[in-house]
């Protein structure tokens, strides 16, 4: 659909054919000038006029009737209207924060009956997560040694998934820092409105490489109304096969012993948010549910249609136009011109 700013600029286009009715002629009432030489300027003139006659005048004032339409279709602005869209306009500030420290490696989430990395587990029911999460803005924040901004606050969620999906082990060192993971969320999710700013941790460990307590930064973030939900990654028991494989010597160990629990659940409870414990995928997927509940996505959208300015496009056509006619009118000219130059030399 084409619509336009100011359609009035199309009743301008017969003004050039109104004053070349109506206006008077032009008349000089200047003395004439006297020039030397003029006889040989008349003639020279009139060898000129006829080499630059042009090969047809009606072609170029059409010429110039459309180069004054184009400009008028121009400044009357059209524009491409296309179909409604609708985008989120508020929801949810919801950040991410995946540790990817060395012991994410561990092979403890079982699976279909296989055991597979933590942070397998993590990416496979984080990124149904994040799918489900339409209309929220969601950001991504990967912590081991370092915390990183992955991916910032956006409606792009199939970035976010795409960034998740990504994530390697060891991209941020091998330690945790729970604590600077923590401050970077604040830093991201401060400026956001205070109803709606949520931060979902997930750990398997303890607090080893922080420059900020992680306590010190959850008080921080419970001054700034952010909720913080933590999730402690990890099996409670693994069975450690005997000699050569065999159950001979098999003995229960507990993969998650340095989990600090007790750091996560005063982070939870400082921020207002609940601590959950996840020892297989199932329960990661059912965390994820329980979520979904307590931070309802809320549904507000904008609607507009997208506009694109087209008055460039007759605007260069125009331009191209008159570019045309001069070049003509200088052709023309071309033979008359060489002419003098070759009158003069003679001289």
């Amino acid at each position: 659909m084409i619509d336009w700013l100011w359609p009035w600029m199309l009743l301008l286009a017969p003004l050039p054919w109104l004053v070349r009715r109506l206006a008077p002629a032009a008349h000089s009432e200047q003395p004439a000038l006297r020039a030397p030489f003029f006889a040989d300027w008349r003639q020279l003139g009139q060898s000129s006029r006829r080499t630059t006659e042009p090969v047809s005048s009606n072609l170029v004032l059409l010429s110039l009737w459309l180069v004054w339409l184009l400009l008028l279709v121009a400044a009357a602005r059209p524009m491409w209207i296309g179909e409604a869209v609708e985008l989120p306009n508020s929801g949810r500030d919801l950040m991410l924060g995946v540790d990817i420290s060395g012991s994410m490696t561990i092979e403890d989430m079982e699976v279909s009956d296989q055991l597979v990395s933590r942070i397998r587990a993590v990416k496979q029911v984080g990124s149904r997560f994040i799918e489900q999460r339409e209309g929220d803005r969601l950001g991504l924040i990967l912590f081991g040694s370092n915390a990183y901004v992955q991916s910032p606050l956006s409606f792009d969620t199939a970035t976010v998934q795409r960034f998740l999906l990504e994530a390697q082990i060891g991209f941020a060192g091998q330690d945790t820092a729970i604590g600077d993971a923590i401050g970077l969320a604040v830093k991201r999710l401060k400026e956001r409105p205070a109803d709606n700013r949520v931060l979902i941790l997930l750990s398997d460990g303890k607090d080893t490489a922080s420059s900020v307590q992680p306590l010190d930064a959850a008080k921080l973030a419970a001054d700034l109304g952010i909720r913080i939900y933590t999730i402690g990654i990890g099996a409670d028991r693994l069975t450690m096969p005997g000699l050569f494989g065999s159950s001979f010597g098999a003995r229960q160990v507990n993969p998650s012993a340095e989990l600090d629990e007790t750091g996560l659940q005063q982070i939870a409870q400082l921020t207002g948010g609940k601590y959950f414990r996840a020892r297989n995928p199932s329960e990661l997927a059912n965390i994820y549910l329980l979520l979904d509940q307590l931070e309802p996505i809320e549904v507000d959208t904008t609607s507009y249609r997208p506009r694109q300015a087209l008055g460039y496009l007759p605007l260069l056509l125009a331009m191209a136009i008159s570019f045309a006619l001069a070049m003509r009118q200088l052709w023309q000219a071309r033979p008359a011109t060489i002419g003098r130059a070759t009158g003069k030399a003679a001289l």
